[in-house]
């Protein structure tokens, strides 16, 4: 099996295992949760197809679902996220040269790039999922404030899971 295939399969199980038996335990100010299964839809190479984005982020969602008993609110935002990351690429700007492989890592990318990126599909995910959630425009504020904050905090997770499992350059 090829090479990138198998990471991407790792990293869909350890990403559900550290979300459903970790971090939804977070729970800090009784709204504040980290959702870093996102981390799976953010690092999908580039040139993956538009079906098959979709495809995985259901399938990343609904597995959390199942784990979290959220009854499709996780489906629903992945695949949400899948389908604004072409657009949200597109508007962070062009990326460089690349092979089929390249992913859009912080490594690959560069962090002005990686941290754009990442905050506006950590946004438009949240955005969906605490709407959905509270299904109403009642509670407006308090929803956007909750979105910013936890947006912020995953945020916060996925580029110290970044850095720590970044491969490191060898010395010469």
């Amino acid at each position: 099996m090829n090479r990138l295939v198998l990471t991407n399969i790792f990293r869909f199980i350890a990403l559900v295992l550290i979300q459903v038996l970790i971090m939804n335990k977070v729970n800090f100010y009784g709204f504040l949760n980290p959702y870093i299964y996102i981390l799976f839809i953010l690092l999908l190479p580039f040139e993956t197809p538009g079906w098959l984005l979709l495809v995985l982020s259901f399938s990343m969602g609904l597995t959390v679902d199942l784990f979290s008993g959220t009854l499709g609110l996780h489906a629903a935002s992945s695949v949400f996220a899948g389908f604004m990351r072409p657009v949200i690429i597109k508007f962070v700007g062009e990326k460089p040269e690349y092979d089929n492989t390249t992913q859009p890592k912080l490594q690959q990318m560069g962090l002005k790039w990686f941290m754009a990126y990442a905050m506006l599909m950590i946004f438009a995910h949240h955005l969906f999922l605490n709407m959905l959630d509270v299904f109403s425009f009642d509670e407006f504020w308090q929803t956007l404030l909750r979105v910013i904050v936890s947006t912020l905090f995953t945020f916060l997770f996925i580029m110290l899971f970044e850095y720590i499992f970044a491969p490191r350059k060898e010395k010469k």
